[in-house]
């Protein structure tokens, strides 16, 4: 049933989405130098992506999203990537972020936060480097958290938190000796931006550093938080109990798979007309090689993504939950897709001879991959987790976290 007092609408099927996904392409590309030139989305850009349905695809249909599937979602999302990196990624985050928010909160925390319908813009940092104290009705927070990519039109902050006792001085521990973190929620006129965004790639992200604003702390409702490695949904189908631990793998993937995509695409438009002092670009034999070998590389791993997502897409279809199994593929793929795309992007780069030296499409592509190979999420250790998995090595009542194996 729907969260009472929310909006809801007709939604658009899957096949008009998509088809609206491709109409909106070359207007996103065509602003992409003015996004990166703000340092965030333009606001066209924006508001093309809201009217499309795309910040909200992967919420529950109780708060008036689409409900997509991981699957049927990272077929628009890495669409979006394609034409601009930014922009894709500023999608796939609003879906992991906004996303989990719109599963895990209370239906007084869900009525407050999607009051107008779902196309509200979420941004901030669910990596705990806040401090969250227990107070009647909630939590006092502070911090200074990073990354909120897509901050400028975000209506809510996701900012994560360590726990701490009443005091504020001693962090609460798990009985796994884990740290306890929380993801709180809390409106865009609570922070003020430091305004450093000073980067390599994904400029256009906007993913400033942030901080509370008039206060050393802030009051934030129970209503408006969940654990960062919650796996309860109160709303949604099965898909929903992935939470940040699936999300997250699910938007990197999708982000990567697109940005992936175009720079082989570029790579192949160059060579198509390029000819310098050895002859034609597109005639080398080695280029021909090594580019078939860059394309059997990428198309591989776009295949493990979708083999890893479509299988646990039929374990949710027919009511199941997720395997320990299911959720190392797919971690483990999306750290080798950003490997692959890293391989890939420095070879183009390379083979474009010059090319990508300059502002232009090639340059712009090889910086964001370059960036997102960046995020904690890539980190060695979780590979090592989904090795443990594979192994055998973990125990019997063993659970995924964000970032590894408990237990």
């Amino acid at each position: 049933m729907p969260v009472a007092n929310l909006k809801q609408a007709a939604k658009p099927s899957l096949a008009e989405m998509t088809a609206r996904v491709e109409s909106i392409l070359p207007a996103i590309e065509a602003a992409a130098e003015e996004s990166e030139q703000l340092n965030r989305l333009a606001d066209g850009t924006f508001k093309l992506l809201q009217d499309a349905g795309l910040y909200s695809m992967m919420m529950p249909k109780e708060v008036g999203g689409a409900e997509l599937s991981h699957v049927d979602a990272m077929r628009l999302g890495e669409r979006v990537a394609w034409a601009h990196g930014s922009a894709g990624w500023c999608v796939i985050v609003n879906n992991a972020v906004g996303g989990v928010m719109s599963l895990f909160v209370s239906d007084k925390g869900a009525s407050d936060i999607f009051a107008h319908g779902p196309d509200v813009m979420v941004a901030g940092n669910g990596v705990p480097r806040g401090y969250a104290r227990p107070v009647d009705g909630g939590y006092m927070i502070r911090g200074h958290w990073a990354y909120g990519s897509g901050i400028q039109h975000a209506e809510w902050i996701h900012s994560g938190c360590f726990v701490t006792d009443a005091t504020g001085k001693t962090m609460v521990m798990q009985p796994n000796g884990q740290p306890e973190v929380v993801v709180t929620h809390h409106p865009r006129a609570t922070i003020e931006l430091k305004g450093n965004w000073d980067v390599l790639g994904l400029r256009a992200t906007g993913s400033f550093d942030y901080t509370l604003k008039d206060a050393d702390e802030l009051f934030v409702p129970h209503h408006l938080c969940y654990g960062l490695n919650e796996g309860n949904a109160k709303r949604g189908g099965p898909q929903g109990s992935l939470g940040l631990v699936g999300y997250t793998a699910w938007g990197h993937t999708t982000w990567a798979l697109g940005v992936g995509r175009r720079m082989l695409d570029e790579l192949a438009k160059l060579a198509a007309k390029r000819v310098d002092a050895f002859g034609k670009m597109n005639e080398s034999a080695t280029f021909k090689y090594e580019f078939a070998r860059a394309e059997a590389r990428f198309r591989s791993a776009r295949a493990f993504a979708y083999q890893a997502w479509t299988s646990m897409a039929e374990t949710f279809a027919e009511g199941g939950e997720a395997s320990l199994e299911q959720i190392a593929d797919v971690k483990l793929a999306m750290r080798h897709v950003h490997d692959v795309i890293s391989d890939v992007g420095t070879f183009a780069h390379r083979a474009a001879r010059g090319a990508s030296l300059h502002n232009g499409i090639m340059q712009r592509f090889y910086r964001d991959i370059h960036s997102g190979t960046q995020h904690i999420l890539m980190a060695d250790e979780i590979v090592q987790e989904c090795g443990r998995v594979y192994l055998g090595a973990v125990g019997a009542d063993a659970k995924w976290g964000v970032f590894g194996v408990d237990g």
